[in-house]
């Protein structure tokens, strides 16, 4: 970690607000900068916790900060605690501590004991600009409130950033979801994210999840979700250029430039991950040519050859691993739902997109010109001859700014949860 206080800036500033906003306090904007409004909050902190109030975040208050935004503390038995006498301290459901602590026997509480006790406060932030740093505390961090989800690694990115998978259910009708194929549209990370944390909180307090009801989807159904494939070019779009990259010097030239905030799709070898599968690719190829496109670069480039890239490659792998009766590939932005490749859908799948589409309010279309090709719901009906999806959230310039999440979750919890058990 870095040292954090006023006048700094970043998506680490960004994150540690929204955090403090979470809990009550008011950072004010939550813009990545660090003022007087934010060094405010970071003492309110300070004090109501028993630290040195300075204003700045420093190891202690970072470890501190840290415990939050994963979720839950570590808190040590004392003798006469009851579960119900820990949850009422920290204002959360005593069923929480029971999920998180599945081999807990509340009736002998041992002093010295160390359990796991939720904050009570939301993990996955939905207003900070999303990086791979936050999902990997995400996916830590509701493993550890809810440990009958299964997660896992399903490849790593060409920097060796893992693709984490999330598994929700049990249940033998196998649903695939990813999002962030491309770098800029990063805000379908958070959109799977929230998914996976509301859907698991619903299971498990047993309560009814936006009109379904959870532990009958976990019975019928496995939702297998990929948040973000591409990493690499995400932390690029979202934190820009490191001088470690080790492509640091040819992205530059790829870019014409060292601004990647506002055009940069690929991954971090230029190579456009949505245009790397093998269906159509050739035909992706020539049409990238027709535009000017023959290497590296923002956008469009197919790669040297279908799957050159590690991403794409675990992407297949993963597929060809399990047995998907349907996919959802997330994108932004545009407010429809592509459903077919080469006329080789099927009617169900029409069917089955038209359903979606009414769900979500988004529009049942088809792709043309080079977006018709070589991407991931593309090889997918091309090789399994099933319902596959790119679903394109929001509406505006890519990337999408983070105040447009509410709506864009809104719009997308019916249709994920429609998806999982149509």
């Amino acid at each position: 970690m870095r040292v954090l206080k006023i006048g700094m800036s970043g998506t680490d500033v960004m994150e540690i607000q929204s955090l403090l906003q979470r809990m009550g306090f008011n950072p004010g904007p939550i813009d990545g900068i660090f003022g007087p409004r934010t060094q405010q909050a970071v003492i309110a902190f300070q004090q109501k916790f028993g630290l040195t109030p300075n204003g700045i975040i420093g190891f202690n208050t970072y470890r501190l900060l840290e415990s939050f935004l994963l979720g839950y503390d570590i808190y040590m038995i004392q003798p006469g605690d009851t579960l119900f006498a820990i949850a009422s301290r920290y204002q959360i459901n005593p069923d929480l501590i029971r999920v998180a602590n599945p081999d807990i026997d509340e009736s002998d509480l041992v002093p010295g004991q160390r359990i796991k006790v939720p904050y009570g406060i939301n993990v996955v932030p939905t207003n900070a600009d999303y990086t791979y740093e936050m999902l990997q505390r995400n996916v830590m961090g509701l493993k550890a409130l809810y440990p009958f989800i299964e997660t896992g690694i399903a490849g790593q990115s060409v920097l060796g950033r893992n693709l984490y998978y999330i598994r929700l259910g049990q249940g033998p009708n196998q649903v695939f979801y990813n999002g962030a194929h491309h770098a800029l549209e990063w805000i379908t990370s958070p959109l799977l994210m929230k998914f996976v944390e509301d859907f698991s909180k619903a299971y498990a307090l047993g309560q009814n999840f936006a009109g379904y009801v959870p532990s009958e989807i976990w019975d019928k159904s496995s939702i297998y979700i990929v948040p973000m494939v591409n990493p690499d070019g995400v932390n690029l779009v979202v934190n820009g250029l490191s001088p470690f990259n080790p492509y640091y010097n040819e992205l530059i030239r790829w870019n014409n430039g060292t601004d990647f905030s506002d055009r940069w799709q690929a991954n971090t070898r230029g190579v456009d991950l949505n245009h790397n599968y093998n269906a159509g690719w050739e035909e992706s190829k020539q049409a990238a040519v027709e535009l000017g496109i023959t290497g590296p670069g923002p956008t469009r480039y197919s790669g040297p050859y279908p799957l050159s890239e590690p991403e794409t490659r675990a992407m297949v792998d993963f597929t060809r691993s399990h047995d998907f009766r349907l996919v959802l590939a997330y994108h932004s932005q545009g407010e429809v739902i592509f459903w077919n490749f080469q006329n080789m859908a099927t009617q169900e799948a029409r069917e089955i997109g038209e359903a979606l589409a009414q769900a979500s309010g988004y529009t049942l279309d088809e792709a043309e010109g080079i977006s018709s090709y070589a991407g991931y719901k593309d090889w997918f009906i091309k090789e399994y001859n099933r319902p596959g999806y790119t679903v394109e959230v929001g509406r505006g310039k890519n990337p999408l700014p983070i105040s447009q999440f509410n709506d864009i979750y809104s719009e997308n919890l019916p249709l994920l949860l429609l998806a999982s058990v149509i």
